[in-house]
């Protein structure tokens, strides 16, 4: 395959080696943080949601952290194909006001984001809650201490503490920040989320929208979210930071394979990991965990060379065009991702997959 490699943990790898890929053999589905880079994951998305998962039975958790939330419960709508390549357009042409050479205001970005999610989601909520096989939980982030109902000025200096507590361990970084996870309450994720200082609430109707919009809600660059519906009271954002790619205990589930659509082999456990290498490398966690990431010859071959990423936003602020244009170039090149994806589960048997990195 040139365009998409496929990584597993060792118990996964030693399934695909024996049985291959099979859509019964699904349990979880993730989906990571990241902003723009998740356009390029959107035609494996409509093809495993559209085509591929449809051909199974069982019970599948969709988990997702911001934009990752918002692909989750566009694939547990009815025309989930439909609904994914919407979100996909929707993303490339959200545009907001600003003045020449600035970024927009925080204020400004929150409304109009959230008013795309609502007229998507809103009044569909219903939907996305009662399919009869996918389960979606959505992953926030929920301000303490300093963080807890925060003005600027504590906002800025909490986030700075949460940094360095952080950078001692990230089980310290919940003096700061907790996950908030909201969830499908007709059945609980099939592991535990005892890593973390975690808080569940129920996921319905009322909530679906609040939470989806915390869950995108990039600290600075959007407005906090205040009280969502059902959760602990307090002051919410991107689910990113404490989930940035969502490295959790797959390794508890009772039967199953993760199967992970990324844009990267590796999994980073909250944004502010980034920098800190170790907390990248595979952990017996993600033992049954399947990812489908871009071969490094694909991404060399999208515009610039690179993923669509968020400094897009900032590079191209007063190139909307431009911007849109690089994006739907991205976008169409990702179609050979899922072409790679299709034909070696549709052709069946044993894959020779990767180690995880």
């Amino acid at each position: 395959m040139r365009n998409v490699q496929i990584f597993a943990g060792p118990r996964a790898l030693a399934h695909l080696r024996e049985f291959g890929l099979r859509p019964e053999d699904v349990r979880v589905v993730p989906a990571a943080a990241g902003g723009p880079k998740g356009l390029v994951l959107n035609p494996l998305d409509r093809y495993i949601f559209g085509q591929w998962l449809p051909q199974s039975e069982q019970t599948v958790h969709l988990i997702g952290a911001s934009i990752g939330a918002w692909r989750m419960a566009a694939a547990c709508l009815p025309d989930a194909d439909a609904a994914l390549a919407q979100l996909a357009e929707d993303y490339i042409v959200q545009r907001y006001p600003h003045r020449p050479g600035k970024l927009p205001e925080a204020e400004v970005v929150s409304k109009l984001f959230g008013a795309r999610i609502g007229q998507r989601l809103g009044h569909r909520a219903a939907e996305v809650l009662s399919h009869s096989r996918y389960r979606l939980h959505v992953f926030t982030s929920r301000g303490r201490a300093l963080l807890h109902r925060p003005g600027p000025m504590r906002q800025a200096i909490g986030y700075m503490g949460a940094y360095l507590t952080n950078a001692a361990s990230r089980r310290a970084l919940g003096g700061f920040l907790e996950r908030v996870v909201f969830s499908d309450p007709r059945d609980e994720l099939p592991f535990p989320l005892a890593d973390y200082r975690s808080h569940r609430a129920a996921l319905d109707a009322n909530n679906l929208v609040p939470a989806i919009l915390a869950s995108c809600t990039i600290p600075f660059a959007l407005q906090a979210v205040q009280d969502v519906p059902g959760g602990p009271p307090g002051t919410y954002w991107d689910g990113g930071i404490t989930d940035y790619h969502l490295h959790l205990n797959y390794s508890a589930m009772a039967d199953g394979l993760v199967l992970y659509p990324h844009f990267q082999p590796r999994i980073v456990p909250g944004w502010l990991d980034k920098a800190w290498h170790k907390r990248h490398r595979p952990s017996r966690l993600l033992d049954n965990l399947v990812v489908l990431a871009p071969h490094p010859g694909f991404i060399e071959r999208l515009p610039n060379g690179k993923l669509p990423d968020r400094q897009d936003f900032r590079d191209l602020r007063d190139d909307d065009v431009g911007r849109e244009r690089i994006w739907r170039r991205a976008l169409a090149e990702s179609t050979r991702l899922a072409e790679d994806f299709a034909r070696v589960v549709e052709r069946g048997g044993p894959i020779d997959a990767l180690p995880l990195p």
